[in-house]
């Protein structure tokens, strides 16, 4: 593009802007002094992100002699430092809420024993006051399960004490000893012990 082009005449260049005056430094806040504060100070307690201007010297003698719980009762410095631990964040204790208490352990509810229904007011657990009273849901056994109740004599109702005292009498019953060393008694004994250690496994007992 040559120079005698008439784009040159639609140029236009950006004006200097002169120079700006630098920003004279503060003063240094100490009472009596006029050098220059470029020393930022803590101003203290309840007054965070606030800060005095202090030369080197001075920011040097407010420091020696700062504290920032100037004011306070021992028991409240200790108060603060245990709150300063979270954050001063409100937190609970491991298991403070009542709903934390009352839940199920994790055996119980793999076992069944613990109802599935959700129950956060313990309506349905305690009946209410005056009110009908649920049972919990039954737990659906499995084929090995029901066989091992089946084999003890008992239903799937049973309690943990009513299978352990069945495991007891059967144990006795036909232990090889008390029979004289009969095999069809030693193999009913094997079966017993079998299903009981079944049963206990699966958190019936």
């Amino acid at each position: 593009m040559g120079l005698d082009s008439k784009y040159f005449d639609r140029i236009r260049t950006r004006r200097r802007r002169p120079p700006e005056a630098e920003q004279a430094a503060p003063t240094c806040q100490w009472d009596g002094c006029d050098k220059q504060g470029l020393h930022r100070a803590p101003v203290g307690r309840n007054a965070e992100g606030q800060f005095f201007l202090f030369c080197f010297e001075h920011v040097k003698e407010y420091n020696k002699g700062y504290n920032y719980f100037s004011g306070l009762s021992d028991s409240e410095i200790a108060r603060y430092q245990k709150e300063a631990i979270t954050g001063h964040r409100p937190t609970w204790t491991v298991g403070v809420n009542k709903a934390a208490r009352n839940s199920p352990l994790h055996s119980e509810i793999r076992s069944g024993a613990h109802s599935r229904v959700r129950d956060p007011f313990g309506f349905v657990a305690q009946g209410g006051a005056g009110g009908p009273r649920f049972e919990p849901q039954a737990r659906k056994l499995k084929t090995l399960e029901t066989k091992a109740f089946d084999t003890m004599g008992l239903t799937a109702s049973a309690t943990a004490k009513d299978i352990k005292t069945r495991y007891k009498e059967l144990v006795k019953k036909h232990h090889p000893d008390a029979n004289g060393g009969d095999r069809g008694s030693e193999d009913r004994f094997r079966e017993v012990i079998q299903a009981y250690q079944l049963l206990k496994q699966n958190g019936f007992c």
